[in-house]
């Protein structure tokens, strides 16, 4: 005979209930949220299970791979989906939804959701880390470009390496200001060593590939090579010329680039 359950997942506590294929409930337990837990209940002689449904959240990636490493049927659910149809309960409590989870496991009334893979939830770090220390390392870089403002010292457009010692030129004849300034300073050099650091510890180093222009002939000089916005689809289209196809081609990009004035003026300042 076969079994299904349903895992109605908290932070703390995890609501488990199996049933058969008839819908008769076998068993139902509450156990913390950990894979050890779950395993305790799961993993018995009496049970052959076919589909374990848990709901996409949080912990669910945790827990997915901790019961798929023992082979377990476990299928990770489209929470969406699933609360729609738990909502039509008239108590809904924590017990009664993972009722309802081995139910609609059991009918096949549910969306599977892919579970990425470890490295992939280590890359996702990395990236949530990195987009978090710039975006903290260019609110300091605006504060003190607005606070410094105030007192008439304009910083203008200054590079990131520069940043600091733009700062430190201003606030030569100011010492009482610069005591204010220097906490910012310190967070801001931290903030862009870690930013750099990050890379390295997940061993992907960033890399900027510089793209050539396909032809001198269909940009009448050479450029050397270019890394812009945009220039990439232009410069795949213009490739196109070197394979003898058509001249169209090298209309179409032309044209396409003669329209986009600020990438005409990208192109020629880079030039």
């Amino acid at each position: 005979m076969d079994h299904f359950a349903g895992l109605d997942v908290s932070v703390k506590e995890t609501s488990v209930c199996v049933v058969d294929d008839t819908g008769r409930i076998v068993r139902e337990a509450k156990v913390p949220s950990e894979p050890a837990a779950l395993l305790q209940v799961l993993r018995s002689d009496d049970y052959s299970f076919k589909r374990i449904g848990l709901e996409a959240g949080p912990l669910s990636q945790w827990l997915f791979n901790g019961l798929a490493e023992v082979d377990l049927p476990v299928i990770c659910v489209e929470i969406r989906h699933m609360r729609v149809v738990l909502q039509a309960q008239i108590n809904k409590t924590d017990r009664n939804d993972a009722r309802g989870i081995a139910q609609m496991v059991r009918a096949g009334l549910y969306r599977p959701v892919h579970v990425k893979t470890l490295r992939s939830q280590k890359l996702r770090m990395l990236l949530t880390h990195r987009k978090l220390l710039q975006s903290k390392a260019i609110a300091v870089d605006n504060d003190l470009c607005g606070t410094l403002r105030n007192f008439g010292l304009k910083v203008g457009v200054v590079g990131t390496v520069k940043f600091e010692a733009r700062i430190r030129e201003l606030l030569q004849g100011f010492p009482d200001l610069a005591e204010l300034v220097e906490p910012l300073l310190i967070v801001r050099r931290t903030l862009r060593d870690q930013i750099s650091i990050l890379p390295s510890l997940a061993g992907h180093r960033s890399e900027r590939r510089r793209v050539s222009p396909p032809d001198d002939r269909a940009w009448g000089r050479s450029r050397g090579g270019i890394d812009l916005p945009g220039y990439r689809g232009c410069a795949c289209a213009l490739s196109k010329v070197q394979g003898g196809r058509s001249g169209a081609w090298a209309n179409a990009g032309a044209a396409s680039i003669r329209r986009d004035r600020s990438l005409r003026r990208h192109i020629e300042m880079w030039g």
